[in-house]
């Protein structure tokens, strides 16, 4: 039987495969613009609505340049003002002790640069450039009575080192689960994984060269919220797109904080507390540090090693464990936040008062 010979030559066949792969490559990549050019769309909007929909609460302070966000509530000194851990949350992080503290004192929260409302900078982000922002602004906002610093996470090496280079204004601090300068190292040889926030430093960056195509606020857009948090949760992710550039440059100057928090040594007689939180670390957490229950616990352990080495900073200092709260103590557990707030702004005032005779002898 005689074989069927193919009509189409071999050399036309190349070329209409050579077409149709071109033709499709053009159309992906016609709808990789088509996806780029709708996101950058979506995200110059989203922007927009942000500061239609989401003004600052506080008011915005010059301070040569660059606005700083500060949103102070209440009245009486001193004054408390809440340094943020790192991330893009800012003054938002404070939203469930925020309006309470200022119940009993004048409370302000306020945003790093970068952070929310408040505008980025070209130059480096660490603690001494942090302090240098906050005292500037404190300046600006005509804020001149005594200080209760309250620090959470990264805002406790922050905290103390406005008290290093500012300490005249700092009557007491509370520090609300705060980072300590040897936490890598000291921490780190009881676990199996990088406690370090520089491993992120790639994926942030990352994120925040295509924050304008709209795809970080995609993907961080979504997910239950409890009520009491879903107004601050909507705000801190209209400006996500801004504020992750804020973020990345304190984790870029992540070493340098350490090091000039590791320069403070004494909070002299102020009085500081220190809260801990201590609640059990998940199964979860404790497969991604590559430890057991028993090993969980001795982390944790070390964590409050750390936090009661920094209570011992001052001759009035003392640590109190928090044991069902977790990283974000003014959120499990704002009560115990506003109470040791209350505890120091009293002491303060106490110590404030002009003692009477009989106290003097």
């Amino acid at each position: 039987m005689t074989p069927i010979s193919d009509p189409v030559p071999l050399p036309v066949k190349r070329s209409r495969v050579k077409r149709w792969l071109k033709r499709i490559g053009l159309g992906i990549l016609a709808l990789l613009i088509l996806v780029i050019v709708v996101g950058a769309i979506y995200e110059a909007l989203s922007r927009w609505n942000a500061t239609r929909n989401y003004p600052p609460p506080g008011k915005l302070v010059d301070i040569g340049g660059r606005r700083m966000h500060i949103d102070c509530r209440g009245s009486g000194s001193p004054t408390v003002i809440f340094e943020a851990g790192l991330g893009t949350g800012g003054s938002l992080d404070w939203t469930l002790v925020h309006n309470k503290i200022a119940g009993f004192t004048r409370a302000c929260a306020y945003d790093r640069a970068g952070i929310m409302w408040s505008d980025a900078k070209s130059t480096p982000q660490d603690a001494a450039a942090v302090a240098e922002d906050l005292h500037a602004t404190l300046k600006g906002a005509g804020i001149t009575d005594p200080l209760v610093l309250v620090g959470h996470s990264i805002g406790g090496p922050y905290t103390m080192t406005y008290v290093g280079k500012y300490g005249d204004r700092v009557a007491g601090l509370v520090m609300v689960d705060p980072s300590h300068p040897d936490q890598i190292v000291r921490l780190g040889k009881l676990v199996h994984t990088n406690l370090d926030p520089k491993q992120y430093l790639t994926m942030m960056k990352v994120a925040s060269a295509v924050s304008w195509t709209g795809i970080v606020r995609f993907l961080m857009t979504g997910g239950e919220v409890p009520a009491v948090r879903r107004e601050a949760t909507a705000k801190a992710s209209a400006y996500i797109g801004t504020s992750i550039k804020g973020a990345l440059s304190e984790v870029e100057g992540f070493d340098r904080t350490l090091d000039q928090a590791r320069q403070v040594r004494s909070f002299g007689n102020r009085p500081v507390i220190v809260l801990t939180a201590m609640a059990p670390l998940t199964a979860d957490q404790l497969k991604g540090m590559g430890v057991t229950r028993q090993g969980g616990d001795r982390f944790k352990q070390e964590w409050r090693t750390l936090h009661q080495e920094q209570a011992r900073m001052s001759t009035r200092g003392r640590e109190q464990s928090v044991p069902d709260a977790t990283h974000y103590i003014q959120i499990d557990r704002p009560d115990v936040v506003i109470a040791a707030v209350r505890d120091v702004v009293d002491t303060v005032r106490a110590d404030a008062k002009p003692k009477s005779d009989d106290q003097v002898r």
